[in-house]
C-alpha cells in the first residue's frame, strides 16, 4: 500500500502525537524499555554516524523488530548467525555470517533508504516508522499498533501473521510512537523540538490551583491543553476543569488541588 508523505499526513501524525496519552499503569514497562535503549546508545550512535539516522529512531526500530537483542538482524529479528530467512530474505547480500549487529543494522537502514531521508521531525519520523512496518492497518480504519500500542490511540486489531488481520486481537508490544513520546518526555530525544505534552507538564508544574484569580501561566496551560485535544474555556483561571484536563495528560492534578497526592 503506497502512501505519500504530504501536508495532510504530517498534520495527522503531529496531532496524534500531541494528543497521545500514556496510561499510568504502563509507565513502568515503557520506562524499562527506554532505559534499555539508552543503555545501548553508543552502539546506536555508531550506526547513526554511518547513516545519518537519529540514534533514537534506530533504537526504537531495534526494539520493535528485535526486542532490543543485539544478536539479531534489524531487518526482521532473525539471528545474525546467517542471512535473514524471513521477509526481507537473504540480507545482508554482502559479507559473510556471522554478522555484527552494526553492519547488519546499517544494511537494514540502507535497504529502506533511510540513509537518504533528511526530515527527522516528529511527524516525519512517525511516517517512516509506520512505513517500515507497512501501512496495512489503514485499510481497517485503525491506528497502527506498531506506533500507538500502549496509548489512548489504540485498543485492538492486529495482523497475527502475514496478511491475516484479526479485529479482536490486541498488541502486547509497546508502540514506537509511544517510545518516542516517552523519550521526549524524559528529554532524551527529539533535539530541537519540544512537543506539546512536554510543554504541558513543564508549564503545569508551575501553575497553582486557583479558580477565582487570573494567572498568565494558567492561561498558557489552558491553550496548550486545548492544542492537545482538551476542551477548556481559556480564561486564565486554574479551576477544576483545568486541573482535570491536566490530570488526563500528566497523571497529576494542579498544585494546591485537594485531590493532588502529597
Amino acid at each position: 500500500m503506497a502512501v505519500a508523505f504530504n501536508l495532510s499526513l504530517r498534520n495527522e501524525y503531529q496531532n496524534l502525537f500531541n494528543t497521545c496519552v500514556l496510561p499510568q499503569r504502563h509507565y513502568p514497562s515503557i520506562d524499562a524499555c527506554v532505559d534499555r535503549m539508552v543503555a545501548g546508545k553508543l552502539r546506536y550512535e555508531l550506526v547513526s554516524q554511518r547513516t545519518g539516522v537519529p540514534w533514537y529512531f534506530i533504537a526504537i526500530l531495534h526494539n520493535m523488530e528485535c526486542s532490543g537483542s543485539f544478536n539479531t538482524h534489524l531487518h526482521n529479528g532473525d539471528p545474525l548467525t546467517a542471512r535473514t530467512v524471513h521477509v526481507p530474505r537473504g540480507f545482508p547480500k554482502t559479507g559473510r555470517p556471522p554478522f555484527t549487529w552494526e553492519e547488519s543494522a546499517e544494511d537494514a537502514l540502507r535497504l529502506k533508504k533511510l540513509h537518504t531521508w533528511t526530515d527527522w521531525s516528529i511527524a516525519a519520523m512517525l511516517f517512516k516508522m509506520e512505513q517500515y512496518n507497512g501501512f496495512g492497518y489503514r485499510r481497517f480504519g485503525i491506528h497502527s499498533p506498531y506506533l500507538w500500542s500502549f496509548s489512548n490511540h489504540y485498543t485492538r486489531g492486529k495482523f497475527t501473521s502475514d496478511g491475516v488481520f484479526d479485529p479482536a486481537a490486541g498488541s502486547k508490544q509497546i508502540g514506537g510512537a509511544v517510545l518516542l513520546r516517552r523519550l521526549s518526555e524524559r528529554q532524551l530525544a527529539i533535539a530541537g523540538e519540544v512537543d506539546v505534552i512536554t510543554l504541558i507538564k513543564k508549564v503545569g508544574a508551575e501553575v497553582m490551583f486557583n479558580p477565582s484569580v487570573y494567572d498568565k501561566g494558567a492561561e498558557t496551560l489552558q491553550v496548550l491543553l486545548n492544542s492537545a485535544g482538551q476542551q477548556l474555556r481559556v480564561d486564565g483561571k486554574a479551576g477544576k476543569n483545568t486541573s482535570d484536563a491536566f490530570y488526563r495528560i500528566s497523571g497529576e492534578y494542579l498544585q494546591g488541588e485537594s485531590r493532588r497526592q502529597a
